[in-house]
C-alpha cells in the first residue's frame, strides 16, 4: 500500500530496466528521467548496491603518510594508488600528532633503542591519516606500501619508489586486521568515519 501510494504519479514513469520487484505498472511514455525515479521511490537499486556475498569487503585498514610523505608533497600520490586499486576513502585528517597518541600507536617498540628518534620524527611535522575499506584491504595496503625497509622494497610500491630509508619511510600501514581496528579507534572518533555507497561497486565485486 505504501508503495503504491509513493507511485502516484505512474502515468508519468517507466519501470527501470535496472531494479526488480517494484511492481509499477509499464507506461507508454516517461517523462521522468530514471534517476528521478529512483529518488521518487527511495529504493536503492540493484545495480548500484554494496550488498555483497563476498566476505570481508568492509574490512578496514588506517594508513598514514608520515611527516616525511607530507613534506615532499607525496599525500596525492600516495592516495591515488588506493583509488585505483578500487578501494574506498572512508576517513581522512591532517594532524600534528602528540606524544601521547603515538606512544599508544607505538606502544610495542617503547622499549626498542630507536624509539626517542621514532617519536622526535612522528613529531616533526603534520600527518595525514586515511581509512580505506575494501576486501582484504589489510593484507592487500600492506602490499601497496612495500616492505618497512626502503631498500628490500619493490619498485612499484610506496616505499619502493618513494623512499630510501628506513628511518624515513614515508608511511605507515596496519600490519593485521586486529591492528587496524585498534589504530582506526586510536586515531579516529566513530563520527569522523563515513559509511556511504560507492556508486560503481559492482565494477569491483560480483554482487
Amino acid at each position: 500500500m505504501v508503495l503504491f501510494q509513493r507511485c502516484a504519479l505512474k502515468n508519468l514513469i517507466l519501470p527501470s530496466p535496472y531494479c526488480r520487484g517494484w511492481g509499477v505498472l509499464p507506461a507508454s511514455k516517461s517523462y521522468i528521467t530514471e534517476f528521478a525515479f529512483f529518488l521518487l521511490l527511495g529504493h536503492r537499486c540493484t545495480g548500484y548496491s554494496t550488498i555483497s556475498g563476498i566476505p570481508g569487503v568492509r574490512e578496514r585498514t588506517l594508513i598514514a603518510v608520515k611527516p616525511d610523505g607530507v613534506q615532499r608533497r607525496l599525500v596525492g600520490q600516495i592516495m591515488q594508488r588506493f583509488e585505483q586499486k578500487g578501494f574506498k576513502l572512508v576517513g581522512m585528517k591532517m594532524l600534528q600528532a602528540s606524544e601521547e597518541l603515538l606512544s599508544q600507536h607505538y606502544q610495542e617498540l617503547r622499549r626498542k633503542p630507536f624509539y626517542p628518534s621514532l617519536l622526535y620524527y612522528m613529531t616533526s611535522g603534520p600527518i595525514v591519516v586515511m581509512v580505506w575499506e575494501g576486501h582484504n584491504v589489510v593484507r592487500t595496503s600492506r602490499i601497496i606500501v612495500g616492505d618497512t625497509n626502503p631498500s628490500e622494497a619493490q619498485a612499484g610500491t610506496v616505499r619502493g619508489d618513494f623512499s630510501i630509508h628506513i628511518s624515513r619511510n614515508v608511511v605507515h600501514a596496519s600490519d593485521s586486521v586486529e591492528g587496524a581496528q585498534r589504530e582506526i579507534q586510536l586515531w579516529f572518533h566513530r563520527k569522523e568515519l563515513m559509511d556511504w555507497d560507492c556508486y560503481n561497486h559492482n565494477s569491483t565485486y560480483e554482487l
